[in-house]
């Protein structure tokens, strides 16, 4: 039914939505200059798509929108009998609510399909390669959602106020059609015309009502009834304008004065058992619209204009109130001994000549006179503080006042603001990740949605909590969102890599310091054997550059923390050792001895920089080691990598004692092979 409803509603928005780009696209066409600019057939190609996308995806958007605000009024739509017409009157004022929300979710996930089949069918590739950029094939949709975000700012302005008193009267209407449905357990409920009704539990799934009581107080509450029943059941009759109520195993208690007799006079009564007992009750129970002129003073009622004119009102009768508390509290206690500032001025000279001890005239009083004494301040000190916690929440609901109309004055602004955001998150992503479809587009397009809401609703409650002031709080989805919109649409134009799985995956294993290994294989043509002695001889060398670099550096020990991040700190002389070992490793790659083989995979790969400071540039470090926890992080990584290194070179060295042995094997025989080669040419 929900389909059929909103149909007509969609509708009547295409058609809105269509002549206004229609409209739009002539305009621009017709007046602008040429060489400012022209209409070419690629905007045309790019709108089209966009737009088929974007009506498709509005009622998608629309529709989920609808079914999770559907869930919080469930309650008052089941059981409740309403006709096609209130129904269809409930669905079309939510969906005019709801629509400056949709615009955002479908502008996000359309341009993101659209530029993802555009790159997917490599026409994207084609525009680049054609010359034209990406923020050329962005400006007729620029135009589009430009013109999509006015329009959302005119329908807050202009329907969005008149929908949301319409279905706030609606749905006020429809929380008092049945009440039987509405009646809650351990309250009394005063719903019923001359009755007063409690129940103490009841069981939705059969209808049945425990612990009943019920005042009947047609002829005022002296003539009150007073009914107790174990269990029963409450219905409305056919007719709808009565409810019968059935009862079970009670009693009823009735005043039979009569409006002629005595006051002072004894008063008859009757008593009645029942096993069940029948009892009509009269109550309209059709539709009728409530009084909504209480909901057009809520801020979501209300344009701009008027918000921003109430808000002048608001903010001068709340500055009257906090001033006239305030004259009342510094004055509070003169009021409370009801004396002027002359009277006040007499005492405390009188007091200041005469000190009077008020513990000594207290226990001269007598025990009753005691008593009397403490109830009255105890009740003094209570009124006080009564009229206090009055006022403060009286104070409280003023600014929760104001601050919603604050609040719902920037929301006008944020909500179309977030079209243009949306866009160039959606389009940009799009065109990076080359995926069209409703699979990865989708996927993404409720992630941001959600972060974006996740942010907006925190920053909105914590400030109407008046946690946070009210531009911070609404501001700040907008606020963090715009920087990724311009990082995504920075890295599409300049076709830079920003999903590149592997890069990240190098960065994070470099800031943790996990170690690469290496991974040599026989090569399956080799041009030129390895020179085995130079490379033995290298290998030596490494050892003792090593022994004679572990005399000289100290690598167990605690760096000094000023040296590490605001002093040069290059180790060249481990870049030497570096440097000379992996000559030697490189040139050995192409021996085919399988033993020289292993033991190369077996040498570490080795940090030269990790072990001395976290970073190359010397401003990166300082702000690093100011900034306490980083610093920290990165102090206790660089101490994580000393210890590496030193058991890095250690290792080194004993490698070397097993190869080098084996190397220097391997450049005997090649050199005896080359003299026996020079022999027989001679």
């Amino acid at each position: 039914m929900l389909v059929v409803l909103f149909i007509p509603f969609f509708c009547i928005f295409l058609s809105i939505l269509g002549s206004i780009l229609f409209v739009l696209c002539s305009l621009i066409r017709n007046f602008a200059p040429r060489n400012m600019f022209r209409i070419k057939k690629l905007d045309i190609f790019i709108a089209r798509q966009f737009a088929l996308l974007f009506f498709a995806t509005f009622f998608i958007c629309q529709f989920v929108l609808m079914m999770q605000f559907l869930w919080r009024y469930v309650d008052e739509l089941i059981g409740k009998g309403l006709s096609l017409e209130v129904m269809a009157q409930f669905f079309w004022y939510m969906g005019l609510m709801l629509m400056p929300q949709a615009f955002p979710l479908a502008i996000l996930l359309s341009s993101l399909i659209a530029f993802g089949n555009l790159g997917e069918s490599s026409e994207l590739t084609a525009i680049k390669a054609a010359g034209i950029s990406l923020m050329q094939a962005f400006r007729s949709l620029i135009v589009i959602v430009s013109g999509i975000a006015i329009m959302s700012f005119f329908f807050q302005e202009i329907i969005a106020p008149k929908a949301f008193i319409s279905f706030r009267q609606l749905l006020i209407s429809m929380k008092q059609k049945n009440p039987e449905v509405e009646i809650p357990e351990g309250v009394f409920y005063d719903g019923i015309p001359g009755s007063n009704l409690y129940v103490q539990k009841k069981n939705v799934e059969t209808g049945l009502l425990y612990g009943i009581m019920i005042y009947r107080m047609n002829g005022g509450y002296e003539d009150a009834a007073i009914i107790l029943a174990d269990s029963g059941r409450i219905q409305a009759t056919a007719e709808k304008k009565h409810m019968l109520l059935t009862l079970y195993s009670g009693e009823w208690f009735e005043n039979m004065r009569q409006s002629g007799m005595n006051v002072a006079a004894n008063v008859p009564y009757r008593r009645e058992t029942f096993s069940t007992k029948r009892i009509v009750l009269d109550f309209d129970s059709g539709f009728d619209m409530a009084d909504a002129g209480w909901i057009s003073l809520d801020a979501r009622a209300k344009s701009m204009s008027k918000i921003l004119h109430d808000l002048d009102s608001i903010h001068e009768f709340n500055d009257s109130v906090g001033h006239q508390f305030f004259r009342e509290s510094a004055f509070g206690m003169n009021r409370a001994m009801a004396l002027n500032k002359e009277d006040s001025a007499k005492v405390v000279k009188a007091l200041a000549r005469h000190p009077l001890n008020l513990d000594s005239v207290f226990d001269k009083l007598s025990s009753e006179k005691k008593q009397a004494v403490i109830t009255q301040a105890s009740n003094g000190a209570q009124a006080v503080l009564n009229e206090m916690d009055y006022k403060v929440d009286y104070s409280e609901s003023l600014n929760r006042e104001e601050r919603a109309h604050e609040m719902e004055a920037i929301n006008k602004v944020t909500l179309s603001l977030s079209c243009l955001i949306f866009f160039f998150i959606g389009a940009p992503l799009g065109a990076i990740i080359r995926k069209g479809g409703l699979g990865v587009p989708v996927i993404i397009s409720v992630l941001v949605f959600i972060i974006f809401y996740i942010l907006d609703n925190t920053g909105m409650k914590m400030a109407r909590d008046d946690n946070w002031t009210v531009w911070f709080g609404k501001l700040l989805g907008t606020a963090v969102l715009s920087p990724i919109a311009v990082f995504f649409t920075y890295k599409a134009n300049n076709d830079s890599v920003v999903f590149n799985i592997d890069l990240y995956k190098q960065i994070l294993s470099q800031m943790l310091g996990l170690r690469s290994k290496r991974s040599i294989s026989r090569k399956e043509v080799i041009i030129e054997e390895p020179k085995y002695l130079v490379d033995a001889e290298m290998l030596k060398n490494v050892s003792i550059e090593i022994e004679r670099y572990g005399e000289d550096h100290h690598l167990l020990r605690w760096p000094n923390p000023i040296k590490v991040f605001f002093r040069p700190g290059d180790d060249h002389d481990i870049e030497y050792i570096n440097n000379v070992l992996e000559t030697a490793i490189e040139d050995l790659s192409y021996t085919r001895n399988s033993y020289v083989l292993m033991k190369l995979n077996q040498f570490p790969v080795i940090a030269t920089r990790a072990h001395t400071r976290p970073f190359q540039r010397k401003w990166l470090n300082a702000i690093t080691g100011i900034f306490l926890p980083t610093g920290l992080f990165f102090y206790i990584r660089m101490i994580r990598f000393r210890i590496r290194l030193y058991r890095d070179l250690q290792h080194i060295i004993r490698v070397n004692k097993k190869l080098i042995p084996r190397v220097i094997e391997l450049g005997d025989v090649q050199a005896e092979g080359s003299i026996t080669v020079t022999d027989q040419n001679n």
